[in-house]
């Protein structure tokens, strides 16, 4: 198991400097991602028995990245116009189904798919979009990676019932290496070290939040692994969980920082 984790790492480490540099290239390997990550992520909630519409939800959840790609806009809020759109559409296809029984299941659970994957890992894209935003995407990639490095260690159950695996001596280690990661991304980020901590702290717990939202979902569906993407990691999701929490919000927090 442990090699296969780790030619499984050398070779996602490979694809991805391979493709960072790159802006539009990085966006679709993203992209890559986001779909691949929908297909697990709606393939564990059929096995859970939930009716879905997962090659729609697919499809419209890989617009979402690709309309930032190709710097695609309809109108000035054209994500929550086309959250709408999906929406509308939904409800018009559960017109044409034969049941109406899971009807509010079937439709929250599909929005929540394509907003929870598609949705937050797309904002990836858009720092990479930003100024100095090769540096800013290797920062958030940094920090929050370092971070479930550092939460692999300890034996004192932190929520057994959701990751029986995580421990509270690793929440703090994780912490730990994810300021690491922050104080090692200030040729990037040209912040003072206090701002540094900060965002490692910040970033940090966003991350380990993230990993455990994604084991309560697994938990929920009875599985172990989202895929089997990545042999002796597990799936995409399992790949990118911490990362969709501290997309949006380092995207936002820079935003604002670069102002």
């Amino acid at each position: 198991m442990l090699i296969k984790r780790i030619i499984s790492s050398t070779i996602l480490i490979s694809v991805i400097v391979a493709t960072v540099f790159i802006d539009w290239l990085c966006g679709l390997l993203v992209t890559l991602f986001i779909i691949i990550g929908l297909y697990e992520f709606f393939t564990m909630l059929e096995k859970k028995g939930i009716s879905i519409y997962k090659y729609f939800g697919i499809g419209m959840g890989a617009i979402i990245p690709l309309s930032i790609v190709f710097r695609f806009e309809l109108t000035r809020s054209w994500e929550l116009l086309f959250i709408v759109l999906t929406l509308l559409f939904l409800i018009v296809m559960q017109f044409l189904r034969r049941e109406n029984s899971g009807v509010i299941v079937g439709i929250s659970t599909t929005m929540f798919g394509i907003l929870y994957v598609a949705w937050f890992f797309s904002f990836l894209i858009k720092i990479r979009y930003l100024t100095n935003g090769l540096g800013l995407l290797v920062s958030v990639l940094m920090i929050t990676k370092l971070g479930e490095i550092g939460s692999r260690f300890g034996k004192t159950p932190l929520i057994p019932r959701i990751s029986p695996k995580k421990s509270v001596e690793g929440a703090i280690g994780g912490l730990i290496f994810s300021i690491l990661g922050a104080l090692a991304s200030r040729a990037f980020l040209n912040f003072p070290y206090s701002h540094l901590i900060f965002t490692g702290i910040l970033l940090g717990i966003l991350g380990q939040l993230g990993d455990l939202s994604e084991s309560l979902m697994k938990r929920d569906c009875q599985v172990k692994d989202s895929g089997s993407f990545a042999p002796g990691i597990g799936g995409v999701l399992d790949l990118i969980d911490s990362l969709l929490f501290t997309g949006p919000v380092f995207y936002f927090y820079m935003s604002i920082v670069l102002k």
